[in-house]
């Protein structure tokens, strides 16, 4: 028995640890320092010349349209495919371009794959998919700070940036992890309602948003915390896999894409990340927007999944309101968000959003809308991986690419749009202002339930939210 309460004790200990450890790093969320903040000229997304630049643009929303870019840019990699996401699952998705990706493999494309430790630990460990391309010899898969129990300081640091580039010519990048809910029209399967921009390089390899985010990725595959996966596969069960992905890969149906057709030229691409570092960030992706938003003549239009801000974030987005009247942000209601953390602090704190005078609107859609947007006046259209939360702000690596193009801004409007006709739009009290289109989305009593009781017990911890 003494044995027995000695272990427990000890258990108990481990646990405090392990809790204690994951979650007092990151209570202080820093501001950018002065450094950085001088670093922060927003004259320089703009292009000075009346010529467009090197990158041509599209929008891309539909899921089965983004799969098949991925496809079809794989399939026209002649050197090289980098490919960074935040989560990889198994599923028909993955079975499709994990097959194309081994075929890009054999015909001697050198190909790198980065995915965030802690999610590429919980869906990609253990599963013959990954360590049968994985250990091709012109493959080679990275974790991004895979945790550790017994550090649990390295717990909450995760990469959350999503894109692909195929050679120095493609790239594709926006909110949308690699699984069936995000990718395909499978039956059953893709629900996700999410946005993505493609970006096609005209000029040199080093111009424009490739070049940019190819500097980018090379950083962060090169840090210390970035570690090999699945160099080795048993050989029967290579055999087996790499037989079945062949096989599998004569039944892909690809569109063969003519870009230039798809595409709409821009003046200018910048790409803006967070710092690289596993631990609490200064938030420079949400302070160079919000510079930037300030700088708008006449509206400024955000689409983010969650908003779960800080007291720095109230007061920036109170300041962009008071600088530009016209400024809207469209979330998913309660009842359509399918993150029920950030849903539960949404209804506790819903009232400060509504006091930073922004006009809200509320997506009543069946399933949650994922995409990570914003559009500044009519001629810039920021697309990526960044949500108006605390983790994005202050954890998570991020990445937003900055488009400068009227026709570009006109297609993200017009998908904002679409997303504006499936919302209600909030009252300042926090009723919803009358349409007859569209109707109120109500949860369960379950759900609300636990809503409500968690939105009182994530106050503690919403600086990770």
């Amino acid at each position: 028995m003494k044995k027995l309460k000695i272990a427990g004790i000890v258990l108990v200990l481990f646990i405090l640890y392990v809790i204690i450890g994951m979650l007092v790093p990151f209570v202080h969320m820093k501001s950018v320092s002065k450094t950085n903040k001088s670093k922060i000229h927003t004259e320089t997304f703009y292009s000075t010349s009346n010529e467009n630049g090197s990158d041509r643009a599209k929008i891309v929303s539909d899921n089965q349209e983004a799969l098949d870019l991925r496809l079809d840019m794989i399939r026209k990699a002649k050197k090289e495919i980098i490919l960074s996401t935040f989560d990889i699952r198994e599923g028909s998705s993955s079975d499709d371009i994990f097959s194309e990706l081994l075929k890009a493999s054999r015909r001697g494309v050198k190909i790198k794959i980065l995915v965030d430790g802690l999610y590429g630990t919980i869906h990609m460990t253990g599963k013959d998919i990954f360590a049968a391309v994985g250990s091709e010899p012109n493959v080679e898969i990275r974790f991004y700070n895979t945790p550790n129990l017994l550090k649990p300081w390295t717990i909450n640091g995760c990469l959350h940036d999503k894109y692909i580039v195929a050679d120095h010519k493609y790239l594709l990048m926006g909110g949308r992890n690699m699984f069936d809910y995000f990718l395909g029209t499978y039956k059953g399967k893709s629900k996700g309602i999410d946005r993505e921009i493609l970006i096609v390089n005209q000029g040199s390899k080093d111009q424009g948003a490739v070049g940019q985010i190819r500097r980018y990725f090379q950083k962060v595959w090169n840090l210390e915390v970035c570690k090999i996966k699945f160099s080795t596969c048993s050989k029967n069960k290579k055999k087996k896999e790499v037989k079945r992905l062949l096989s599998h890969a004569e039944k892909v149906k690809v569109p063969d894409y003519d870009y230039q057709k798809i595409t709409v030229p821009t003046k200018k691409t910048t790409l803006v990340t967070n710092p690289t570092t596993i631990y609490g960030k200064e938030p420079v992706v949400f302070e160079t927007l919000k510079q930037l938003m300030l700088q708008a003549k006449s509206k400024v239009i955000i689409h983010t999944p969650y908003a779960v801000f800080s007291k720095e974030m109230y007061e920036g987005i109170a300041q962009v309101k008071q600088q530009v009247p016209n400024t809207t942000m469209i979330l998913n209601s309660i009842a359509s968000g399918d993150n029920i953390c950030a849903s539960a602090d949404y209804q506790k704190n819903r009232s400060k959003i509504l006091d930073t005078g922004v006009s809200l609107y509320e997506y009543m859609g069946r399933h949650s809308t994922h995409g990570k947007s914003l559009i500044i006046d009519d001629d810039i259209a920021v697309v990526g991986s960044y949500n108006f939360d605390c983790r994005s702000t202050y954890v998570d690596t991020e990445t937003m690419l900055v488009v400068q193009g009227k026709e570009i801004t006109k297609q993200l409007e017009e998908d904002f749009s679409r997303l504006k006709r499936g919302s209600l739009k909030v009252n300042k009290d926090g009723s919803y202002q009358n349409d007859k289109n569209v109707a109120e989305r109500t949860m369960d009593s379950k759900k609300q339930g636990m809503i409500k009781i968690l939105s009182y017990i994530i106050q503690a911890f919403r600086y990770l939210a």
